[in-house]
């Protein structure tokens, strides 16, 4: 009695649920099939993933264990994108993949995925094993629109070389308003045995040198499933191929089109789009080196577009029109007369943004105006001290937008010890060790910009960690005034 007690409000909490596993509101559900491939499914898998989700179209989850799909599981989505070449599934999950698609749902074959559950002696030649017995499903090739076939001419593909694709039906949703024709290195598939009533897309010609065959290979096509929409390509072996803008755009269109009959995305697929009102950073360097790990911490994001000028470099010119906010990676103990003057006018200006982060707390020791008036606090090289490889826990100190809701952070980092600070800072982090001033973080007192310093962040300990990663967004975003 008590056990039933115990798991009744579990029970209850379940039916509560109304759509699990939870998706984003108003997007195309999309479920993308690997695992096994005799590709590289390791790294075309995410790359395609990204693809998808920077449209900011699609809600994406990757299945790699195939097998375990049912009519149940499939449910929620609105297509599925097979990145797969390996053993057939179980009949149920075959069957639950025909009538997702016959239903109206969408499909994506991807390049290998056309000849998993083909003829058996070729499964057992491109999967590189003997002895391999595994009947073809029949029904696959009837979806994907081919076959490979063993027989003369045998299906398979000449050597790996850069190509143009040509598109056949430029009116076609998905082709329409892209150019006619699009460059590619890629493998060319050739001699499918092609199933009836498949739409032809796109072709490339097959040339003899490159052991072609002398002739136009269909390579994009859909087919029309039951009440269902199928789109293949033969593109993408590799991360390399699928990198190029032809097959960004038309797999993205290709796979809205599939989900929804319809295509919305446009003809140019941005992979690191920004939003028309990103905050313009120039981020500045030299001086102290460091790992490259330090700029993967801004890709991805669209609200933030970075420029890197590393010294001597950065201020020779006027930037104010140029930048919202200068983020200082740097460690410089002077700059020019000229270069001081362009910093001076960018922070006196009003409205910008001024980012310290770790070892630029030591720039420009021989300026009192920037480490007193700017900064509020400075490294003194003669009097500070540093220590390397430490395991410590920050805390977020106050209320202020840029740590508000954050929790403590176990980092593994570079501690700074008897830093000059200004009484006239608003504490933002503190420390407590040995080797570490208690503040390590605070609102610089400048009177006409806005004004964060870190101490944190010496290594890739600390540019892969999410938490240090959202403190110098929102640094970024507070010194611009978002």
């Amino acid at each position: 009695m008590k056990l039933a007690f115990l798991l009744l409000p579990a029970t209850l909490l379940a039916q509560a649920v109304p759509d699990a596993p939870y998706f984003e509101p108003n997007k195309i559900r999309a479920l993308i099939v690997t695992g096994r491939n005799n590709h590289d499914w390791r790294t075309t898998t995410p790359f395609l993933r990204r693809i998808l989700e920077v449209t900011a179209r699609f809600d994406v989850r990757v299945t790699e264990e195939p097998m375990s799909m049912s009519a149940e599981s499939l449910k929620p989505y609105d297509v599925l994108i097979v990145n797969y070449c390996g053993p057939r599934w179980s009949p149920p999950t075959e069957a639950a993949i025909e009538n997702f698609v016959r239903q109206g749902k969408g499909l994506v074959a991807i390049h290998a995925a056309s000849y998993p559950f083909g003829d058996v002696e070729v499964l057992a030649e491109k999967m590189g094993r003997t002895g391999v017995i595994q009947q073809p499903w029949p029904e696959w090739a009837r979806m994907v629109g081919a076959r490979w076939a063993a027989a003369d001419p045998k299906t398979g593909h000449g050597t790996r070389h850069a190509y143009q694709v040509t598109w056949k039906d430029g009116k076609h949703p998905i082709a329409a308003g892209l150019a006619p024709h699009f460059l590619i290195s890629d493998e060319l598939y050739h001699n499918f045995r092609l199933e009836p009533g498949i739409h032809v897309l796109a072709t490339a010609f097959d040339a003899l040198p490159q052991r072609g065959t002398g002739k136009d290979e269909p390579l994009l096509w859909t087919v029309d499933y039951g009440k269902g929409r199928v789109f293949h390509t033969a593109l993408g072996h590799d991360l390399a191929a699928m990198q190029s803008p032809g097959f960004v755009a038309s797999y993205a269109r290709g796979v809205e089109w599939a989900a929804r009959n319809a295509v919305t995305l446009p003809a140019s697929i941005d992979l690191n789009p920004k939003d028309k009102d990103a905050v313009r950073v120039l981020l500045v360097t030299g001086g102290h080196s460091h790992e490259a790990s330090l700029y993967a911490m801004f890709e991805g994001n669209r609200r933030i577009r970075v420029d890197v000028d590393p010294h001597p470099a950065a201020f020779r010119r006027d930037i104010r029109k140029a930048y919202d906010v200068v983020v200082f990676y740097d460690l410089m103990a002077t700059m020019p007369d000229e270069h001081k003057a362009n910093l001076k006018a960018f922070v006196e200006c009003g409205g910008k943004g001024i980012v310290v982060l770790h070892h630029a707390m030591a720039d420009f020791a021989d300026w009192d105006w920037w480490w007193k008036e700017v900064a509020g606090g400075g490294y003194d090289l003669k009097k500070s001290g540093f220590q390397h490889d430490v395991e410590l826990i920050v805390r977020p100190t106050g209320n202020h937008p840029i740590v508000k809701g954050l929790p403590e952070m176990r980092l593994y980092d570079e501690t700074y010890i008897r830093v000059w600070q200004g009484d006239n800072i608003q504490p933002l982090l503190t420390i407590d060790h040995p080797t570490s001033d208690r503040v390590a973080g605070w609102i610089g007192p400048s009177k006409t910009a806005k004004v964060v310093v870190l101490q944190p962040g010496h290594g890739r300990e600390a540019h892969e960690n999410p938490w240090y990663r959202t403190l110098v967004e929102r640094a970024i975003l507070w010194s611009a005034g978002r």
